[in-house]
């Protein structure tokens, strides 16, 4: 009977050279002119429908509705907050799949199914703010980013404007940044990009999420 083969040997951990991680700079992706006036940002609102999704809308046979989201939408939303900008959702509909979004990124100010988001856009500038409209957080503080007319408002007091590339023309002639990335695509995650950069902490940000410490986990995506 013939010697069963032998078991493969795997070295033992400390029998293993670790090669030395390669180095990663952050890429100069904006205009100066962008970051300038994406400069003291501290709140950035965002549509759902055409900004974090790609503006379609399933509708199963019971009435359901579905929606896609991107996770580096996700990830930059929570990277905002690690880099002291608030993310807040203003939305015209409402539906269980965007409130479970909301939830599972921790967005902690967020309105649905509004019809008037310059209001909404107020009652959060004073929430943010403090109390009383004197302590209402400045538009100039403010991103926005949108798709459509009812977005407007907001798109044409914030202090930095932004649009995916599929917005309404005349959303796209009211905004300092239309991104490369398409709605429900990464368009989100690009207008986070460009306000941790124009804030000075993207380059740090992405450097923590390079190395672990005391061994704990990395960050989980978005």
């Amino acid at each position: 009977m013939a010697d069963a083969p032998a078991s493969p040997r795997f070295p033992a951990a400390a029998e293993v050279a670790e090669a030395p991680p390669r180095t990663l700079r952050a890429l100069d992706r904006f205009a100066p002119e962008c970051l300038l006036a994406a400069q003291g940002i501290r709140a950035a609102l965002f549509d759902v429908d055409g900004v974090l999704t790609d503006g379609r809308i399933q509708i199963g046979g019971d009435g359901e509705g579905f929606k896609s989201f991107s996770t580096l939408d996700g990830h930059g939303l929570k990277l905002l907050r690690r880099g002291g900008i608030e993310p807040v959702v203003i939305t015209g509909r409402d539906s269980a799949a965007v409130r479970r979004r909301v939830a599972d990124l921790g967005i902690r100010h967020a309105a649905y199914g509004i019809e008037d988001k310059l209001a909404a856009a107020n009652a959060m500038r004073r929430l943010l703010g403090g109390s009383g409209d004197a302590a209402a957080l400045p538009w100039s503080a403010v991103a926005a980013m949108g798709d459509d007319w009812p977005d407007l408002p907001l798109l044409l007091r914030a202090g930095f404007a932004c649009a995916p590339p599929g917005a309404h023309p005349e959303v796209l002639q009211a905004v300092h940044h239309v991104t490369t990335a398409a709605a429900g695509s990464g368009a989100a995650r690009e207008l986070c990009d460009l306000l941790l950069t124009a804030r000075g902490c993207y380059a740090g940000l992405l450097q923590g999420e390079l190395r672990t410490l005391d061994g704990a986990a990395a960050p989980a995506p978005g």
